[in-house]
């Protein structure tokens, strides 16, 4: 058994790139050149950023405050993690699969926004402020 660096590998050994400039670039490269075989190696869009995501929080808050839903048959009020799960089906064209519940009703098995890369959590973004300007809901300018 060779009880080298290179064979002893854990997942504290996972390494992430972000191909900001060309060091970083040339880090990557040696970092594949050095895997040990059978490693794998990904190269994916940015995720996306806080400024994003905090502008999505000011958004579902706007609808939370100024708007009610209808929820089992009743006109309610929805928190700003329930409208994040509604506006999220309704950008993926409500394409969740729903699930009978352990004790009961219903679950909506969604996508999660945390799995967006950057452009596609900007889309989302353009579709929520869309949503609001048809449903009247007003947006601060830093929202809109």
């Amino acid at each position: 058994q060779d009880d080298s660096p290179r064979e002893r590998a854990s997942v504290s050994d996972k390494k992430q790139f972000v191909m900001a400039h060309d060091e970083a670039r040339r880090r990557a490269v040696a970092a594949v050149v050095e895997a040990p075989a059978g490693w794998r190696v990904t190269v994916e869009p940015p995720k996306r950023n806080l400024d994003q995501n905090a502008l999505l929080w000011v958004l579902l808050s706007a609808f939370a405050d100024q708007l009610e839903w209808p929820v089992n048959g009743r006109m309610v009020k929805l928190t700003a993690d329930d409208w994040k799960d509604l506006l999220t089906a309704a950008y993926r064209r409500e394409t969740q699969r729903v699930a009978m519940g352990i004790d009961g009703g219903m679950v909506m098995l969604g996508m999660r926004t945390s799995k967006l890369n950057k452009r596609e959590f900007a889309e989302l973004i353009e579709f929520i402020q869309s949503v609001a300007v048809d449903r009247g809901v007003e947006l601060d300018e830093v929202a809109a």
